[in-house]
């Protein structure tokens, strides 16, 4: 999916089902080497970033397999290598996850640094302090991040900063330290909780995730299991903005509403009229929304991987509205993209100064990261006339599972062309 053709102007109406959570899928998918025997995981979305985390574990020894209907088998049975490979590690960040099973399970870890979306520097200094506090050796060899230790020991570990990737990480390491180990300053988004309530079904015994202090106390091993992971409450969050940007009426299933809470109230102070059950959310939108300010912090706060869609949204509001980014420093790539669609973004500093217009035109733009893209997707859907995404890297495949589909079956007119006949038609 390279390209994107849409036509704007068109309300999304109808139901759409939102899949499994990319970004509590890949540290199960990694924590799946701490667990012995046969492992089957259910609600694992389709993306090219599962695949990558799939041949990740495959080079380590590990079988695994994807089937139809979101369902993955791990077959951990044999002896686990511990060294991941460069070229997958550095095309996907979440791949350096696998360090602190690895390390808990062989004793020596061998990880390029990682790689993934261009939008801040994301060092993982912090997970590498964490691991040496738990009595690991950590030096820097060739881009490999080389970590070993007889055998972990549980102590009390304080982050400089809720990482979601370093409690993760930590977490893993420490389900089969010897002893206690206590995490304070935690991240404490529903995908860390959905990551513990895996590792504690096969066995471990980890409290307070979702708070901002985590206990685990060591085991010797954990066994295989049988777990579905949760929905993606990102995926849920981009739809609910497809809906409020197109002045659309859609349903969306399967979601857990307080894990979109922060959105949720945004869109309510905006005008936005909703409807929240136990699992879904009904969206109806008839007009322009009026501006919000909006300020992107760890969880419970405004989740940053909405703040581009957002952002789409606030460009054709009312009135001016303010977005600041205080998670990563790199994350305005959309604004270039959207401007050039008719939008009206300043950016000053760490914020956006966003004064609303009443219409976007469809014009040739450019993907740049995995939730700029959702951006432009949404601004496409509501700009008039034609849009044409270029997403060379392929990013949008990383982080929506049938993003086409879904929007097609709510109405919208999207198009995947063929690169040789679009060829042929320029000629």
């Amino acid at each position: 999916m390279k390209k994107l053709v849409i036509k704007g102007g068109r309300k999304l109406n109808g139901t759409v089902v939102i899949s499994g959570s990319k970004n509590a899928a890949l540290p199960i998918l990694a924590a799946s080497i701490l667990l012995n025997g046969e492992t089957t995981l259910t609600n694992v979305p389709n993306l090219l970033d599962v695949i990558t985390m799939l041949r990740v574990l495959r080079t380590l020894g590990i079988r695994a397999e994807y089937y139809d209907g979101g369902k993955v088998k791990i077959w951990n049975q044999n002896s686990i290598k511990h060294v991941a490979p460069y070229e997958l590690v550095t095309k996907m960040r979440a791949s350096f996850f696998v360090i602190g099973p690895i390390l808990a399970r062989t004793g020596l870890a061998k990880i390029p640094l990682p790689g993934g979306c261009a939008i801040g520097s994301r060092p993982v200094n912090i997970h590498i302090k964490g691991l040496e506090q738990l009595g690991a050796t950590v030096r820097m060899e060739h881009g490999f991040v080389i970590v070993s230790a007889n055998k972990l020991q549980g102590k009390r570990v304080y982050l400089d900063f809720p990482s979601v990737g370093a409690t993760e990480t930590m977490l893993m390491a420490a389900t089969l330290a010897s002893g206690k180990t206590i995490i304070e300053n935690v991240a404490r988004e529903p995908e860390i909780v959905d990551l513990a309530n895996f590792l504690n079904q096969a066995g471990a015994k980890i409290s307070g995730a979702g708070s901002e202090v985590i206990e685990i106390e060591g085991v010797d091993a954990l066994h295989a299991i049988e777990y579905e992971v949760i929905p993606d409450r990102v995926e849920a969050g981009t739809f609910m903005l497809a809906a409020a940007i197109t002045g659309g009426d859609v349903e969306v299933n399967k979601v857990i509403p307080t894990h979109v809470e922060a959105l949720i109230r945004k869109l309510q102070d905006a005008g936005l009229k909703m409807q929240i059950e136990e699992n879904r959310i009904r969206i109806s939108s008839s007009g322009r929304l009026t501006a919000v300010d909006v300020r992107t912090l760890p969880y419970p706060g405004f989740p940053t991987d909405l703040q581009p869609q957002m952002a789409a949204l606030l460009a054709v509001s009312r009135n001016t509205s303010v977005i600041t980014e205080t998670i990563f420093e790199n994350r305005f790539m959309h604004v270039p993209e959207l401007n050039r669609m008719g939008a009206d973004i300043k950016i000053e500093g760490s914020s956006l100064i966003i004064n609303g217009v009443e219409k976007l035109s469809g014009a040739p733009v450019r993907v740049s990261d995995l939730r700029a893209g959702a951006a432009l997707v949404l601004a496409a859907l509501v700009a008039e006339g034609e849009t044409l995404i270029e997403d060379q890297d392929h990013h949008l495949s990383r982080g929506y599972e049938n993003l086409v589909e879904k929007i097609k079956a709510l109405g919208g007119d999207v198009v995947v062309p063929n690169p040789i006949s679009a060829l042929f038609n320029k000629a």
